[in-house]
């Protein structure tokens, strides 16, 4: 689609004696949904935490446009760029709203009021856009996992970015809640060009709901394009080392996982 948004080059990362990314490079699209797929420990998740932040690399560099995202203020990061994680806790005290508006936070300047009608209509918008307005005056603990994942998500939109990371956002979710979560990504995607870059465990949702998909094996990228392109039977077998058969279904191909 767009250009080339976030730039990984020569990426590496071990902990301790394991290397667990071996020279990555890396480049995502603006505009796209960019899912990250491969066996447990193949390096998405370690490439996930050092694309958002929450490591530093050992070597290598990530930029995001022309700047390196670890020499930009951690504000001005926020401002661009949102993230939802795998593992989110709240106090059990907290409101719904009250947890959304925190998103707000990377605008806030000192000695600054911002507008209180703008600032409640950001974060209205991004919990009617989830759904979760209905839920404002209850407290997060009293959510189901699927209405807290959507809340979560509600938080990072608030952010008024750009670029939203989600780390297995339907993990641990029913399959209702992991078609409503994955619904409102392509509808993000699609209607407000957010840019997506996640995480996921299941092949067939990945060929479904993105534009590129990344496959990674023992720290490296092996594969990167459309799903329809890039996933057939010997690339399944090369990243999870079983074969799979595929069928096509609405043009597609998609994977039978048994």
């Amino acid at each position: 689609m767009g250009n080339n948004i976030f730039r990984v080059k020569n990426l590496s990362f071990s902990y301790g004696k394991h290397l667990v990314l071996n020279h990555v490079d890396l480049e995502i699209k603006e505009g796209n949904i960019t899912t990250l797929i491969g066996a447990n420990g193949c390096g998405k998740s370690t490439l996930f935490h050092l694309m958002t932040r929450s490591l530093n690399p050992q070597q290598g560099s990530i930029m995001l446009g022309n700047e390196k995202i670890f020499d930009m203020k951690l504000k001005t990061f926020a401002k661009k760029v949102a993230i939802v994680h795998q593992y989110n806790t709240a106090p059990d005290d907290l409101s719904v709203e009250k947890l959304v508006s925190y998103g707000r936070i990377p605008h806030q300047k000192l000695g600054k009021r911002l507008d209180p009608k703008a600032e409640e209509e950001k974060i209205r918008w991004a919990m009617e856009i989830t759904d979760t307005w209905k839920y404002k005056e209850k407290l997060v603990s009293e959510l189901s996992g699927g209405q807290k994942q959507r809340v979560w998500i509600a938080l990072a939109l608030a952010q008024d970015t750009k670029i939203l990371f989600l780390d297995e956002p339907t993990t641990y979710l029913d399959i209702r809640y992991q078609i409503q979560i994955l619904k409102l990504i392509k509808k993000l995607n699609r209607e407000y060009n957010i840019t997506i870059i996640m995480v996921l465990h299941d092949i067939n949702q990945s060929i479904y709901y993105s534009d590129e998909i990344i496959a990674m094996k023992e720290g490296r990228i092996v594969a990167k394009g459309c799903p329809q392109t890039i996933i057939d039977t010997k690339l399944i077998k090369e990243i999870y080392g079983v074969e799979l058969e595929q069928i096509r279904l609405e043009q597609r191909s998609f994977v039978i996982p048994v």
